[in-house]
């Protein structure tokens, strides 16, 4: 999968540079992987698809400057999209530091000033200041994920959930609190797989 092409599939306008900047991350990736095991995911290919095509879905329900990334593991979705969005900010939350501490080094390598990490469980951690969106990727259901989220964001602030198939059963058991804003079928590149964005609110909020 060309990572430029892959890009415009999506309405992302990447150039050489930044496309370089963003195998830059997979190379570094695999250096480490080589000592600690970060991602299971070897092949070039399928990390392009999988890691960097798969984050960068999520550019066009970016709203707001403010962004957590919660359970970022290796750094994905919030490395590339700090790449691909330098004017907004992004602090990457995990309770592995082994996890965070490539997120800091890849981030430093990148010259990436807008990232910041946290080593916390979601639920336990209280920001100085709350964020426009909480993004989540294959970090479990809704209804543990949404309480979660509570105390990370804004009164009118999103919970973006990524999923595969779309998750019917767990939308139909949404904690007490919360609704469903708007779902979205992702077509990634390269990626043969099912993908669904899932965008969530407080039930008090306007949509």
């Amino acid at each position: 999968m060309d990572l430029v092409a892959g890009a415009g599939e999506l309405g992302i306008d990447i150039d050489a540079e930044l496309a370089g900047r963003l195998i830059d991350l997979l190379d570094e990736l695999d250096v480490w992987n080589a000592r600690t095991n970060l991602t299971a995911i070897r092949d070039r290919r399928a990390q392009i698809s999988k890691h960097l095509l798969d984050s960068l879905a999520l550019q066009p329900f970016l709203r707001g400057e403010r962004f957590v990334d919660v359970g970022t593991g290796a750094g994905f979705p919030g490395l590339p999209l700090a790449l691909v969005n330098p004017d907004k900010h992004f602090t990457l939350l995990d309770s592995t530091a082994k996890k965070l501490a490539f997120v800091d080094h890849a981030a430093r390598l990148l010259g990436l000033a807008n990232v910041a990490t946290v080593h916390a469980r979601a639920e336990a951690w209280m920001p100085p200041r709350r964020f426009d969106a909480a993004l989540a990727r294959a970090l479990g259901p809704l209804d543990r994920i949404a309480p979660w989220c509570a105390g990370l964001l804004v009164p009118d602030g999103r919970l973006l959930a990524m999923k595969g198939r779309f998750p019917e059963d767990e939308l139909a058991q949404l904690p007490s609190g919360w609704k469903l804003v708007a779902a979205h079928r992702l077509d990634v590149p390269g990626l043969d797989e099912e993908r669904h964005l899932v965008e969530l609110c407080r039930t008090h909020e306007k949509t």
